[in-house]
């Protein structure tokens, strides 16, 4: 079995976000991590070398797969913000249609910056996504 290789550091978020080089990334990161800490209720921490993410929950899947990851999380990367919000839950079509403007793979949202969509929308789906993890698999205490 390959050994997950994305965990949680203690590298520091503040120093993280205050390295990008694009003022609306950093100034929307701020902004994304106040909304993340209050959804979660857990705070900001490094997952991986560019992932900030909260909270933490333990998935095992039928192939064997197994690891920890966030409960939210967002990237800002150079070309959009990765935003890891689980959006696979009945009746989110309504809520995405009503998000704004972004993209969606099927691991996040992928949006250019946080005023292009509907931060209520994003609040509201995120609720959704915590309550569907924590109803399938084991939320983990903060370290």
């Amino acid at each position: 079995m390959a050994k997950v290789k994305t965990t949680f550091t203690d590298e520091s978020v503040v120093d993280f976000v205050e390295a990008l080089d694009n003022e609306q990334k950093k100034k929307d990161s701020y902004a994304l991590i106040a909304l993340m800490e209050k959804a979660s209720g857990e705070p900001a921490r490094m997952f991986g070398p560019t992932i900030i993410g909260f909270g933490k929950y333990h998935y095992k899947y039928a192939s064997g797969h197994e690891g920890v990851a966030p409960l939210l999380g967002f990237s800002p990367r150079k070309a959009a913000i990765s935003l890891y919000v689980y959006a696979g839950c009945d009746g989110q079509d309504v809520e995405l249609a009503n998000l704004g403007k972004f993209k969606m793979a099927k691991a996040c949202i992928y949006i250019k910056k946080l005023s292009d969509i509907q931060v209520p929308v994003l609040e509201k789906i995120m609720q959704e996504g915590i309550a569907f993890i924590s109803e399938r698999y084991e939320r983990l205490p903060a370290e």
